[in-house]
């Protein structure tokens, strides 16, 4: 189709068309509008004669239809994965590479791309083709040695199938006899030989010694009442220099060095919202192991601010004072480092409860690091949306673009700075949001990849922070790396005695006391300075919600923000966006386990018990229990909200708090668990 126009038509280059229906498919169809490459009417067949103004005058565009596979059976997929068009489709080979373990097997997939290989001829014997079958066998050929490349350079780990590797010997196997000495063939032999070598090493390696924590302390009492100085036992405190006798810059840049090797060895495949949110099922102990090991290092940052601050018996206000000075510092040079990871951790330990509620501490905090605290806390917080963690990270990652864009030609170019190492858990909550948003299967069976490509595009932002985080220049430094594992860990004693200490109404020993209040569905959060608060107090709502609830135990997931979707992309409802219809909420059961988060998805229509059974069908609860448990939400302050069991939990909940939502079992029900006064 052409147009031609006296002048350039406003119009858009890139068109919804409609949706194209064949058997075990669906596209999205849409309309490209390009400029047609046509000489002019004036000139001749050797294109001499200069063009004439007339003809200058006219634009010729050409429109042409571009189609898009949203839906299809999986040999549809894999037949779009080798023989479909990569210039109109650019995204679909890497969404696919990405996402395809939801529905097929590496095995199984292997079986649709690598074709049957021949028997050698008997001797003597000349097998003959025509023209036309080699060539089209040659090309069939190329397009899955080409598919095998992509793949074997993008997930390596895909092909990890310890101790015999058979999926990458079938691989390698088919890339000798098909692509023999290709660049193709020379990955698949090189990943092998790593693979062999690696488990070598592991075989001559002695175990590491894994580090079961410090012994117990002897801090019971409040850790900012005088009269807390137990005597330390003997062999209580770690030998050699602890964690904070270490500079500021240091302890930063080998937490800095620690995240983004952790970050930069994460398997995209492992944080898809089906994959992470299965982590605790039976049987899924060595899920996403890559994923839980920043979780752990998250958790052993947190436990150390935790340990530094509130474990050391006898410590005077000022003299905790100056632990929370300097953690303050650390999480400032965190910043500076671009090392969202950890900055995450030491600001959700010190909007801990058990740390926020010191306030004789934060009194004798300085005025600077209490303003420092304040800005940092402001990257993490929710009543921003401005300075949300996830804004700031769309800045840093375009900081490398723009700095190479400003370099003039002639002079040196401007080297970018390193990273950003994120938090993880922004990543992990879009896409436990998206998987519980979109279906995986579509009417008629088909496998739903428009929800893969949304997928892909968190993936493919994780992927592109993976290859910047290569750009840091960071040694590691052995005593301050041992100085960390040794630090101080709260035992589960003191972490339950810490719970119960913050969430008591009457506050902590020595600290005015906080009056308790009625809680209304609209009632608005309370602020630790809504009253006029002395100026030593703590600062003033450091966190998304001041205080935090409970002690940071586990990775919990952030409440859930809005993420981008594609131009045409169906709306799914968003927390953000605040849908009429609903919203995805997470919940909670509340035990001595933690804080462990499981995200549903809210309809106008949800009753409390529907709500109940979904959420511990999400936490592989038995759905007869369901009649045992009451549904709370979590509110800012140490409060909840009852739902009552005939409410409509859409409309029953405040509408200006966190969508955080907790299970309690009723009061003289079997099995009753222990959980902590609110």
């Amino acid at each position: 189709m052409e147009r031609t126009a006296g002048k350039e038509l406003a119009l858009a280059p890139l068109q919804d068309w409609g949706e194209e229906t064949e058997d075990g498919a669906v596209y999205s169809v849409s309309l490209r509008r390009q400029r047609s490459q046509r000489r002019s009417p004036a000139e001749g067949p050797g294109g001499s004669q200069a063009p004439s103004p007339i003809a200058n005058t006219f634009l010729h565009y050409r429109t042409s239809k571009v189609r898009v596979l949203r839906a299809a059976r999986l040999e549809r997929l894999v037949g779009e994965l080798v023989f479909g068009d990569r210039e109109q489709d650019p995204s679909f080979m890497p969404a696919f590479l990405a996402t395809y373990r939801t529905f097929v097997p590496t095995a199984c997939l292997l079986g649709f791309l690598l074709p049957p290989m021949p028997p050698p001829p008997p001797p003597g014997v000349e097998i003959k083709k025509t023209a036309v079958q080699d060539l089209s066998f040659n090309k069939n050929l190329r397009a899955v040695v080409s598919v095998l490349g992509s793949w074997l350079q993008d997930h390596p780990q895909d092909f990890r199938d310890h101790p015999a590797h058979s999926d990458l010997g079938s691989v390698r196997t088919f890339l000798g006899w098909a692509a023999p000495g290709s660049a193709e063939a020379q990955k698949a032999e090189k990943l092998l030989e790593d693979f062999l070598e690696e488990a070598e090493r592991e075989q001559e390696e002695e175990p590491p010694q894994v580090w079961t924590g410090p012994p117990r302390v002897a801090q019971t009492s409040d850790p900012d009442s005088s009269e807390a100085c137990a005597e330390e036992e003997e062999g209580l405190m770690p030998q050699g220099p602890q964690l904070l006798d270490f500079s500021v810059d240091e302890v930063a840049e080998q937490l800095t060095l620690i995240d983004l090797e952790l970050f930069s060895k994460v398997r995209l495949y492992e944080c898809l919202g089906s994959v992470w949110s299965q982590r605790d099922r039976p049987g899924a102990a060595g899920a996403s192991p890559t994923v839980r090991a920043t979780v752990a290092q998250f958790n052993t940052v947190t436990g150390c601010v935790l340990g530094s601050v509130l474990g050391a018996p006898g410590l005077a206000a000022p003299q905790r004072a100056q632990r929370l000075e300097k953690w303050i510092r650390i999480a400032q040079r965190c910043r500076e480092l671009r090392n969202f990871s950890s900055l995450r951790a030491i600001l959700s330990a010190l909007q801990s409860n058990p740390i926020y509620r010191l306030k004789r501490s934060w009194g004798a905090v300085s005025r600077e690091p209490l303003s420092t605290f304040r800005k940092l806390s402001q990257i993490f917080s929710d009543e921003n949306n401005h300075l949300s963690s996830r804004e700031i990270l769309f800045q840093e990652e375009a900081t490398e673009g723009s700095q190479e864009e400003d370099n003039t030609p002639g002079s040196l170019p401007s080297k970018p700075p390193p990273g950003p190492v994120p938090y993880l858990g922004t990543f992990l909550t879009d896409l436990v949001m998206l998987d519980t948003a979109l279906p995986d299967m579509l009417e008629g069976d088909l496998i739903n990849f428009e929800k893969r490509r949304k997928e892909w595009e968190i993936l493919a932002r994780i992927q592109q922070l993976q290859r910047r985080c290569q750009s840091y220049t960071l040694s590691p430094h052995p005593p301050i790396l041992a100085a960390l594992h040794a630090q101080n860990q709260l035992t589960e004693e003191q972490r339950k005695l810490a719970r119960e200490k913050s969430s008591s109404p009457s506050g902590s020993p020595g600290d005015p006391s906080s009056p308790t209040s009625s809680v209304s569905p609209g009632s608005p959060p309370s602020s630790p300075r809504s009253r006029d608060a002395p100026a030593g107090s703590p600062p003033a709502s450091p966190g998304p919600q001041g205080p935090s609830t409970k002690l940071p135990l586990s990775l919990d997931l952030p409440s859930p923000r809005p993420f981008a979707l594609p131009l045409g992309s169906p709306r799914i409802p968003l927390p953000a966006q605040q849908s009429s219809e609903a919203r995805v909420i997470r919940v909670s059961i509340d035990n001595d386990h933690g804080n462990l988060y499981r995200s549903i998805l809210l309809t106008s229509q949800d009753k409390a018990p529907s709500v109940v059974r979904r959420a511990l069908q999400k936490h592989n609860v038995p759905q007869p229990w369901a009649c045992d448990y009451q549904l709370f939400q979590v509110l800012p302050g140490d409060r909840v909200l009852l739902i009552p069991d005939n409410a409509n939990v859409f409309y029953a909940m405040s509408p200006v708090a966190p969508r955080d939502f907790m299970l309690r079992r009723k009061e003289g029900t079997r099995n009753t668990l222990s959980v902590s006064p609110s």
